[in-house]
């Protein structure tokens, strides 16, 4: 990079009225020992090279740049060098801090106002850059600006900064071709071998890196640089799961058994099983397929963006999001809907706390929710379900799980490309960003990772892909094109390389889009850059492709054909890059593992073990615990009405705040009242303590909650997303064994099959303190239902007085992983058998949810919730508080101690609530199956728990309220 300057630059600032920037900065201010009341003044900043009048430079600044009721700007052009160093304690603004995105990182606002300046006829721009200058007033030492701005304001893996004004720093490129780098395998030792991999983040072990060796030995040659990192990328965990189709060798306390590929044993097994005639397509394509009606298909995926995000969150979260969308474009869908459900460190966490290397919780969460606000409401895409937990495992690895959903027309997604059918990408330009991202994301993080692996993170752009999906949808209407994947990890080599294993395919990387030259033929063929989409497309059909692309300003290139050679033949420039046999490529060698089951210890995730908390203290911790209390600040950032098709959404009730137990939708493209259903369920505190109870109860929730809305219970399928430690360690394998193995059997128990899934391994992080910190073992079971008629939709939220709570369900107490315990209420429970009994698959739940489906859509039931974290007493009052309605409940039907009634927790069970006018027919439905009427719908604004005509609990709903709502109130 250059700071020399010869075609002028010209400086933008642009400041608005609107504070509420600098207010979040503000209020971030005292956890890094800044207080009082610190004015703060934020300024955008426009570089613009180029030699252009004064008139244009007006021109720009007013009608792009800035709204003429908030802003103002001003301009002047930028001299060599920079015009101070730190501004010193006399300035009435004694600190400036100025923040720029590091040279050849995307800059969507600088893209955006070099395409728009040109299409007005502003040719003369060169290029731009962009940034933020953050004024301060007060007395600041240099010593706390380089703290405020490394604390709050930078992320260096992405950003550079400057105490006073920054200057702008353009990419510097270079047009020649780099020379390909021969790698000589064959005379390298173990030790070699092993340092070429961690010396290139190849993530690959000896015995791959053997047979790597072997292949190039029989053709008598070298690899090249491109050839070592397209099989490090097409073996990668990320890439081939090689954990879940290992052979592992299992020892449980004295029993020892094999499991040949839990993915087919377990996951695989449990969808053919169930053999569902609706499945359209599983575990074949970018994302599940399920039939919807004789029309149209629903698509849905989850995928996890957790290494990126640990080190840029905004831009990790961002292209999760950007990617599962193109996993639904990938099966030639519509995307109409998109999830999120995300686990942090505590928010709360002191800042000495945080690990060397690690941004603190609070940060990754605000920049993880910016990332996929900016994503889904840019696309037009309602966010409708996720969750949010937090747990001291999650401090160094954040999980970011983000789901889309699709529609589309029956057969109406090719899967097959042909001989001389050309090879197309469209969307995104190529550039550095997202090297090694497969590799990346399946290895162990550590202090270092943000230095070394700042290139595997990118930032998306939403607009693009926006254009993108036009593209897409109309292509497949006109049946232009024979097959067609995503752009992911792994960037063209993953793309192309895939849709060719069967095939061949001939590529020419010097015809690809860049973003700027200099780039090396292994990256244009690795980078993950986003937005760009590879169709399969015949010769003839090439020309009206073109036509749709042009008129949606969506960039396309051919770059290569199709072949029957069964080979990978990539060039660049007719220099031989890639020459690789598809049968070598595409068959990763076995790993064989080593599992060790550990001994169940059901109360370790008990802490505070003396507190010494009341019911309702117990009560109003848990409703104000982060893992349960309201995450409308959250929520309300998302557009979860846009497109029109929500029905029941997020929150509801008669104030909008109540916690939906899942969202209902109605597709615009389809005639009548059908719908789906969209909901989830994970528990990785139960995890730890019982990684096989954590599996069906995930299964069982996300069923659960799905049933609470109205779902059909025969038409629900899931979709596994496992999120682990180092496989490696045969104690962490073992865990997840046992999830696995939870999975199939809950999945053939509600007969939901499997559709599609991902695992994200090596969720761990090795401090600069040598010590290794791993997730909770954590596993996300995602549902799609449907739902025969969105006008029979239930809510959870109590709706009048005087109607009856019943409780359906085999209700049989949990303690082992219980929230009561992880809050630190184990004081109540002491010498209690529950605590040793973890959540078990409920016999009679597939009969009691089919009746509970009669009954809604006969219009019996106003309201129904699910019993999950804090057990029967939290789902009580979630359903007062979100109607504004008092209720009594009497627990004497329930044999156990008044703790263990209210707070342990359970499979299988939900509150209903009933008017008395359909009691008999409601109870009819419910023959010979578990049921008890617990208690009824007050209009006294109190929440009250009997047992046997003794007050248990005796609280005013606004105690609950400002409890559940308290990080509402405080955000």
């Amino acid at each position: 990079m250059s700071s020399h300057i010869s075609t002028p630059v010209f400086r933008i600032e642009v400041t608005s009225s609107l504070t509420n920037r600098a207010d979040i900065i503000v209020t971030q201010l005292p956890a890094i020992g800044v207080t009082g009341k610190i004015p703060i003044k934020v300024v955008d900043l426009y570089f613009l090279k180029g030699n252009f009048p004064e008139e244009a430079l007006r021109e720009v600044s007013q009608s792009l740049l800035c709204d003429p009721v908030t802003d103002k700007y001003t301009w002047k052009q930028v001299e060599n060098g920079r015009v101070s160093k730190f501004n010193g304690r006399n300035s009435s603004e004694s600190l400036i801090i100025e923040v720029m995105l590091q040279p050849g990182v995307t800059d969507n606002v600088a893209n955006e106002l070099k395409q728009t300046a040109q299409r007005i006829g502003l040719n003369q721009l060169e290029a731009v850059v962009t940034g933020t200058s953050y004024h301060f007033s007060g007395e600041f030492s240099e010593e706390m600006g380089h703290k405020i701005a490394k604390s709050l304001l930078v992320n260096r893996t992405i950003q550079h900064y400057y105490l006073g004004e920054i200057q702008p720093e353009f990419i510097q490129t270079s047009p020649k071709i780099h020379p390909l780098e021969q790698i000589e395998l064959s005379k390298l030792d173990d030790n070699g071998l092993l340092s070429l991999s961690e010396r290139r983040r190849l993530a690959l072990d000896l015995n791959e890196m053997r047979v790597i060796q072997d292949y190039f030995r029989t053709e008598n040659r070298p690899a090249t640089d491109a050839e070592l990192e397209t099989i490090a990328q097409t073996w990668s965990e990320h890439c081939t799961h090689k954990t879940f189709k290992a052979r592992i060798n299992v020892q449980d306390g004295k029993d020892t058994y094999s499991v040949d590929n839990m993915l087919k044993t377990y996951l695989q097994a449990a969808t053919d099983t169930i053999n569902a005639p609706w499945v359209r397509s599983a575990f074949v394509d970018n994302a599940g397929v399920i039939e919807f009606d004789d029309e149209f298909d629903l698509s849905f995926k989850v995928e996890t963006h957790n290494h990126p995000s640990a080190i840029e969150p905004f831009g990790g979260a961002n292209t999760g999001i950007g990617g599962v969308v193109r996993d639904i474009l990938g099966v030639s869908h519509r995307p109409i809907a998109v999830t999120d459900v995300l686990c942090f460190g505590p928010a709360d966490l002191p800042h000495a706390s945080v690990p060397e290397g690690t941004l603190h919780p609070a940060r990754i969460r605000a920049g993880v929710v910016k990332g996929i606000e900016d994503y889904g409401n840019k696309l037009g895409l309602p966010t409708v379900n996720g969750s949010v937990t937090y747990h001291e495992g999650y401090i160094s690895n954040p999980l970011v799980y983000c789901g889309a959903i699709g529609i589309g027309p029956r057969d109406s997604h090719p899967r097959e490309p042909q001989p001389q059918d050309r090879v197309i990408v469209l969307g995104g330009r190529t550039g550095r960003d997202g090297l090694r991202g497969a590799t990346f994301s399946s290895l162990t993080m550590d202090a270092q990772t943000g230095e070394v692996a700042g290139a595997s993170v990118q930032i998306g752009d939403p607009i693009t892909e926006k254009g993108l999906l036009e593209v897409i949808t109309r292509a497949r209407d006109a049946k232009l094109y024979n097959a067609i994947t995503d752009c992911g990890a792994g960037g063209l080599s993953s793309a192309v390389g895939e849709m060719a294993a069967n095939l061949g395919v001939r590529v020419e990387l010097s015809k690809v889009m860049l973003k700027y030259s200099g780039l090396a033929p292994w990256e244009i063929w690795l980078s993950e850059a986003q937005e760009r989409m590879v169709l399969a497309v015949p010769p003839e059909n090439l020309s009206a492709l073109i036509e749709i692309c042009e008129t949606y300003w969506v960039e396309w290139s051919d770059i290569g054909e199709f072949e029957s050679t069964k080979r990978l033949d990539v060039r660049h420039a007719d220099n031989q890059v890639i020459d690789l046999e598809n049968g070598f490529l595409h068959t990763c060698p076995r790993r064989e593992l080593n599992a060790e089951v550990p001994a169940k210890n059901r109360t370790q995730v008990a802490k505070n073990q003396a507190s010494d908390l009341s019911l309702s203290e117990l009560l109003l911790k848990l409703l104000s615990h982060p893992n349960i209390a309201s995450k409308e600040s959250i929520i309300r950032v998302y557009d979860h009405e846009v497109r029109g098709s929500t029905i029941v959404k997020p929150l509801v009730g008669p104030y909008a705040d109540g916690p939906s137990d899942a969202c209902v939708l109605k597709p615009l493209e389809t005639a009548g009242w059908k719908g789906f259903v969209v909901a989830n369920g994970m528990n990785p505190i139960l995890g730890q303590a019982d990684a096989y109870a954590m599996a069906i109860s995930a299964v069982d929730e996300a069923v659960r909650n799905a049933v609470a809305v109205g779902a059909d219970p025969e038409r629900i399928a899931i979709l596994d997303n496992f999120c682990w430690g180092d496989p490696l360690r045969p104690e962490t394998l073992g865990t997840l064994v046992q999830a696995a193995q939870g999975c199939h059997d809950a999945a053939v128990h509600f007969k939901t099959p499997f559709i599609s899934g991902k695992d994200s391994l090596n969720n761990e992080y090795l401090g600069s303190d040598g010590k290794q910190r791993a997730i909770p073992g954590s596993l996300l079971i995602s549902c799609i239902a449907i739902h025969q008629d969105v006008r029979n939709s239930v809510t959870m939220d109590l709706k009048e007085s005087g109607n009856h709570i019943y409780m359906v369900g085999e209700w049989i107490p949990a303690l082992a992983g219980c929230h009561a315990l992880y809050v630190g209420g184990a004081a109540l429970f002491e010498n209690s058998h529950s605590l040793h009994v973890s959540p078990s698959l409920p016999e009679l739940a597939p009969q009691v949810y089919a009746a509970l489906n009669k009954v809604m859509h006969k219009g019996l039931v106003r309201a129904a919730h699910d019993l999950s974290e804090g057990g029967l007493v939290v789902a009580a009052a979630e359903m007062a508080l979100a109607g504004r309605l008092g209720l009594a409940i009497d627990i004497s039907a329930l044999a156990e101690t008044p703790a263990v009634a209210l707070f342990a927790e359970t499979n299988g069970c939900l509150l209903v609530e009933v008017p008395p006018e359909n009691e008999r027919e409601f109870e009819s439905h419910f023959k010979n199956l578990p049921l008890e009427k617990i208690g009824m719908v007050t209009n006294q604004n109190t929440f009250i728990i009997n047992n046997a005509q003794s007050v248990l609990l005796n609280l005013e709903l606004s105690e609950l309220i400002s409890s559940f709502k308290i990080f509402v109130s405080t955000s």
